[in-house]
């Protein structure tokens, strides 16, 4: 499933070659993917332009004009993509898997997604907020709210594993399950340590590796694992700098110790058993 690494950098792609731009169609082959599409609503948006293009967690939003500046909103799901194909002539052949499609002029904004577990929405901009799929979200990572202290905090008295724990969008959002495994490694936390009995100093070397580990995969953009490209269909780089992720039995880049790998919260985990005591 892309993490928040994946989600930042279509946004950035898209964000460029969209704002400023007029929706004049959309297109629907069907009416739901995770969640029913309010297909009648979101094609009501043709004539608005595209004001911002923003991200609150895995979630892609999509600000357009009118009053009540009305956010699209984007999940990618576990296999979704979405592709921009610009200096259109004529409406492109429609792909595989292709559910949805948002013409700008001479660019197609398309939604490919072979599981169909992605979503799209539409909601008002003063009920973002309370929207069902953002109202119980934690800080984003680069947030100020984000921090040791909060780490600290949130974690007393917690007996779920620290990478279960960090995983959580109600405590942090973006930090999925490779982010998850590299922020343990950088910070020297063991991912199965129980929260609750993290200390300060480990609080503080997680949110210090969190943010990290994600700036440093944003930078790369993205890691690209089975279903992930970018919005161009260019690919992530950061799966050449993981450390431990899907390493099992390597050497640790550190001590040479060989990476090991165990299932935490139904995910795969992998840690150094000397860097990470």
């Amino acid at each position: 499933m892309p993490e928040l690494p994946e989600v930042e950098t279509v946004r950035s792609g898209l964000a460029p070659r969209l704002v400023g731009r007029r929706l004049d169609s959309v297109t629907f082959r069907r009416e739901d993917l995770r969640w029913p599409i309010p297909c009648d609503a979101i094609a009501g948006l043709a004539g608005s332009d595209v004001e911002e293009v923003s991200r609150r967690s895995k979630y892609v939003l999509v600000r357009f004009s009118g009053p009540s500046r009305p956010h699209l909103l984007i999940h990618l799901g576990m296999s979704g993509r979405l592709f921009l194909d610009e200096d259109v002539r004529e409406d492109p052949e429609w792909r595989l898997h292709e559910h949805w499609r948002m013409g700008f002029g001479d660019r197609v904004l398309r939604y490919v997604d072979p599981r169909r577990f992605g979503a799209l929405d539409l909601c008002e901009e003063a009920d973002l907020g309370e929207h069902p799929l953002l109202a119980h979200l934690g800080p984003e990572p680069f947030a100020d709210a984000f921090s040791a202290e909060y780490l600290f905090e949130r974690s007393r008295g917690r007996k779920v594993a620290t990478k279960v724990f960090l995983m959580d969008a109600k405590i942090v959002v973006g930090v999925g399950n490779i982010y998850a495994s590299e922020a343990c490694f950088h910070a020297g936390v063991r991912p199965s340590r129980p929260a609750g009995r993290l200390r300060r100093m480990d609080c503080e070397r997680l949110a210090e590796s969190i943010r990290g580990v994600l700036a440093a995969a944003i930078a790369a953009g993205g890691t690209t694992l089975r279903d992930y490209v970018g919005v161009t269909e260019d690919t992530g780089y950061f799966q050449r700098e993981l450390r431990v992720y899907g390493r099992a039995d390597e050497p640790c880049g550190v001590c040479g110790t060989p990476i090991r790998s165990a299932v935490l919260g139904q995910r795969s985990t992998f840690h150094c058993p000397t860097c990470q005591p």
